[in-house]
């Protein structure tokens, strides 16, 4: 069943959440993370782990400071995950930080492509792995997936790893696809993994 948002429209996968914050864009000159709350819904879970971690990979990602506030953003979401919360909140330091939109429409139409080839192939696998259940212990894994990003952040383009990671777990409970689950899990190694080289590599390096 795909996640509804307060008005009742429902959020079915990458593209509908592109829409959204291109309809965002397209009515105010400036989109906040709010208006984003307020479009996708405080039901909605899923996108609020997938969007951070896409806007991280996408080109606004390399504004300094940008990745930790995502981070703060999605561990804040995992936790009320993690709890069983029903209705997502979000402080308000948080949901008044905005951007100009026509970088919120270009962000969106870079990750265009990428929205599509993810809609085709995920979608719907393996459901019973996308319970509440494993999304508690993906919650988890996502927590300690964030408590990485602040270092890796002063080295280029490396909180890429736990954001992907991250954006496969949020796009899983969006389409409930329990294989997709089941791939974040396994990034999650593989980006705590490279964190820790890319962290190592620096210290050494020092």
């Amino acid at each position: 069943m795909a996640e509804q948002d307060e008005q009742g429209g429902e959020v079915h996968n990458v593209e509908d959440i592109l829409a959204r914050l291109k309809e965002l864009a397209d009515r105010q000159d400036k989109v906040s993370i709010g208006d984003v709350v307020q479009a996708m819904g405080q039901r909605s879970f899923g996108p609020f782990l997938l969007i951070p971690a896409l806007i991280d990979i996408s080109p606004i990602g390399s504004i300094p400071t940008l990745p930790t506030l995502l981070a703060v953003m999605i561990v804040i979401t995992a936790v009320q995950l993690l709890l069983g919360r029903k209705h997502l909140w979000l402080p308000g330091f948080i949901t008044n930080r905005s951007a100009k939109a026509e970088k919120v429409r270009k962000a969106a139409d870079k990750l265009g492509g990428l929205a599509r080839w993810l809609d085709r192939w995920f979608h719907g696998r393996l459901p019973m792995l996308t319970s509440p259940l494993f999304q508690k212990i993906a919650a988890l894994v996502i927590i300690g997936l964030t408590f990485t990003i602040p270092p890796l952040e002063l080295i280029p383009l490396a909180t890429t790893a736990p954001m992907a990671a991250i954006a496969a777990f949020g796009l899983a409970m969006l389409v409930r696809d329990g294989l997709l689950m089941l791939i974040a899990f396994a990034a999650s190694i593989a980006a705590i993994g490279f964190g820790l080289s890319m962290l190592g590599s620096g210290a050494s390096g020092g």
